[in-house]
């Protein structure tokens, strides 16, 4: 499989300032978290894949074209959300999504029809016909994403989608990239500090801190605890002779920042144990499943550490 992104030992410098700082990364087909500290550098980063600015060494290649020589080859098959908003005052929801469609060289009619599908879409109805700078941050959200898409990219960076947003219009952001990924088969790179959307809806993170990658790793394997643990919500009125049972049978328990009890072992008969535990003690247990590694922690182990590298 081809990779969308490849890059060898780039760097980037502005004047005595160093924002990239000789990074290696291969990023495959599906849906990626970018993450890292502000000014870790993972806008020059985007920038650079977008054949924006110049790099000052390196090499690679993204979706199959050189780096810094087919810049508006690779263009034409992004779709670009920022994270500012840009926008001509004067111009209506439709219009800005419209004007994308044509400068991704869309004939008129034919962007019109792809900028209403779109907005319909985005959950956009009559307010597409309202002037843009009336919108709140939501709706400037929705027509921002709806330009990104509007010429059916093959791959689609989104620069923190859902900053500003409340919990409502974020989840339904969110909603809408998996439909892209899942039923579109788009590939999506996300840059967020928002860490539960990478948890949501990626399946790859890359965390980039001080211009250096420091991880670059799948979901599954960051979610997968070093040992086999459970986490568990129970009744908590017989809670430490439950407790007590599990640990008198060779299990770890702890308890985590969700209240979620985490039993831990390499017992093949843990879940038998557990559930014996249970009865023996007369317990109920309203929820289990595999335990997941906390992403925030490992995001700001990987940043320390590499504070700590640097230092």
């Amino acid at each position: 499989m081809q990779p969308l992104i490849s890059l060898s030992q780039i760097t980037k410098n502005y004047r005595d300032m160093r924002a990239l700082n000789e990074i290696d990364v291969t990023i495959q087909p599906g849906v990626t978290g970018l993450l890292g500290p502000n000014g870790a550098g993972k806008s020059t980063l985007i920038k650079v894949v977008l054949g924006l600015i110049k790099i000052t060494s390196g090499s690679g290649t993204v979706l199959g074209h050189r780096l810094g020589q087919d810049g508006r080859s690779i263009r034409d098959k992004i779709g670009y959300m920022p994270e500012d908003d840009c926008y001509i005052p004067g111009m209506t929801g439709i219009e800005v999504v419209q004007f994308a469609a044509a400068l991704s060289g869309l004939p008129v009619i034919e962007g019109l029809r792809r900028a209403h599908e779109i907005l319909d879409f985005c959950g956009m109805k009559q307010e597409r016909y309202r002037k843009i700078e009336t919108y709140s941050t939501g709706m400037r959200q929705k027509i921002k994403f709806a330009a990104a898409i509007v010429h059916d990219p093959e791959f689609l960076i989104f620069d923190e989608p859902t900053s500003g947003l409340d919990p409502e219009e974020r989840e339904n952001l969110l909603n809408r990239i998996r439909i892209l990924a899942d039923e579109s088969d788009k590939s999506v790179l996300i840059s967020t500090h928002i860490l539960p959307d990478v948890q949501s809806i990626c399946d790859h993170a890359v965390i980039i801190a001080a211009g250096k990658v420091v991880l670059n790793e799948s979901l599954d394997v960051l979610n997968r605890p070093s040992a086999p643990t459970i986490a568990l919500r129970i009744d908590s009125k017989n809670e430490d002779g439950f407790i007590d049972q599990l640990s008198a049978d060779g299990l770890s328990v702890s308890r985590n920042d969700d209240l979620l009890w985490q039993v831990t072992g390499n017992d093949e008969k843990m879940t038998d144990k557990i559930w014996n535990a249970a009865k023996a003690t007369g317990t109920s247990i309203h929820s289990m499943q595999p335990a997941k590694n906390d992403l925030e922690s490992i995001f700001i182990s990987a940043v320390q550490e590499s504070n700590n590298a640097s230092s």
